[in-house]
């Protein structure tokens, strides 16, 4: 029996096991319409099989959605996160964590689209993506129900799924079972999109066991990457890339060969242990091979064109954006906030940046840009005509005031500084 009344229900659906589970297991247990909604970001997997999936399953045509989010997914979304140099924990560059809030948007456009009182998803009681889609549906309509199944079923592990999948005619893909037509333990958990591929569960389990050579399906290992460094040139304009190698793109089509470069030289991959806003400690890992190559050349352009007290305040601002980020918060008021001082330091962020890849290394050796504060005159070690050394000794001793006072009149507390350092 349904715990609520629900009416319709638009269902964040992939086509794939667990999502097809849950489209059944809504029809029967809330009795309710079923929407669903399929998101091109890039995963690099064929979208529209989930439209005939939806349709063997009872959908009417007029409420299955497949949307090619892709240009919006990386222009709305990953490039502003990346105007703020967002890193998690100090590496992980939140590609899962980014997707979340634009599945969200879409969900409740859909829901007021299709008279949808509800919306759902596929995501665990245990993770941080529970947190995130519903942070966003709430965040963008207070009054939505929201259904997860995860938190509500009884099938909680693999052999119930596929034994409900089995028992209501639900497809099962033969990598879910062993030559035998039985239940076998599943490939890792993974989420992929236009920015990177996650790896969980299995192995990973055990935060001392080295990752398995065949589970990364992207990236070159950096000992197989090629032995040849190879050269390419990023144009930024306001805070965006633009261009590589002076060829204009959009934002899908530069991220997406940004990709291909990483891929190649093996560029990306991460292995961490990070702290899920539920609680717990999690390891996952993570190739982020163009999101990689855009954060290096993105502080390099900075470096030349931000003002010092500019840049630096970005740097303390960031650990708070993205653990906003990371925690669902993309919707709230204060990452709106900090996004808008974010983007108005970005009007001089323009130029070129040049890059040479090599075997799982982005090094910055170019950059360059009309907005340079970058003084040759000022910086150089040979005669100037611009800098007068001797300026310095009244700003250092203007600096060092409270110091010569403190020491003029407590002296005894100077001393027990050297004493202490002594010992």
């Amino acid at each position: 029996m349904a715990k609520r009344k629900i009416k319709k229900a638009v269902l964040a659906y992939s086509g794939g096991l667990d999502t097809s589970i849950i489209l059944k297991w809504l029809q029967d247990e809330y009795e309710c319409e079923v929407v669903t909604f399929t998101a091109d970001l890039g995963q690099g997997e064929e979208v529209e099989p989930a439209r005939q999936k939806a349709l063997d399953m009872g959908i009417k045509p007029e409420n299955i959605f497949i949307l090619d989010l892709r240009e919006e997914f990386v222009k709305d979304f990953v490039f502003p996160m990346f105007r703020a140099n967002a890193i998690y924990e100090g590496e992980y560059l939140l590609g899962t964590s980014i997707a979340r809030p634009l599945i969200s948007k879409k969900q409740i456009e859909i829901a007021q689209q299709t008279g949808a009182d509800a919306v759902s998803h596929g995501a665990t009681g245990k993770g941080n993506d529970q947190v995130r889609f519903e942070l966003g549906y709430l965040g963008l309509n207070p009054d939505i129900a929201v259904i997860a199944p995860w938190r509500e079923w009884d099938l909680n592990s693999r052999e119930k799924l596929l034994s409900y999948a089995k028992e209501h005619g639900i497809e099962i893909s033969k990598k879910h079972m062993d030559e035998n037509g039985n239940p076998k333990a599943s490939p890792y958990s993974m989420d992929a999109n236009l920015l990177h591929i996650s790896y969980e569960g299995l192995h990973l389990e055990n935060p001392a066991a080295e990752p398995e050579d065949d589970m990364w399906l992207w990236t070159n290992s950096p000992e197989e990457a090629p032995d040849e460094a190879e050269y390419i040139t990023i144009t930024y304009k306001k805070g965006d890339p633009i261009a590589i190698n002076g060829e204009a793109m959009s934002p899908a089509t530069l991220l997406k060969t940004l990709n291909d470069y990483g891929n190649k030289h093996g560029i990306g991959r991460i292995d961490i242990v990070e702290n899920r806003y539920v609680g717990m400690k999690a390891r996952g890992c993570y190739e982020t091979p163009g999101g990689t190559i855009m954060l290096k050349a993105h502080r390099a352009i900075e470096s030349i064109t931000l003002d010092r007290e500019e840049a630096h305040l970005k740097d303390e601002l960031m650990p708070k954006y993205a653990k906003l980020i990371y925690n669902g918060y993309w919707w709230s008021p204060e990452r709106k906030m900090m996004q808008a001082a974010i983007d108005a330091t970005q009007e001089t962020v323009n130029g070129e940046v040049k890059l040479k890849l090599y075997k799982g290394n982005v090094i910055v050796v170019g950059r360059n840009s009309d907005e340079s504060l970058y003084s040759e005159a000022h910086s150089t070690f040979e005669e100037d005509e611009v800098y007068n050394q001797a300026d310095a000794e009244g700003f250092i001793r203007l600096n060092a005031l409270r110091f010569i006072i403190e020491g003029k009149k407590q002296p005894e507390r100077i001393a027990s500084l050297i004493k202490n350092n002594e010992e």
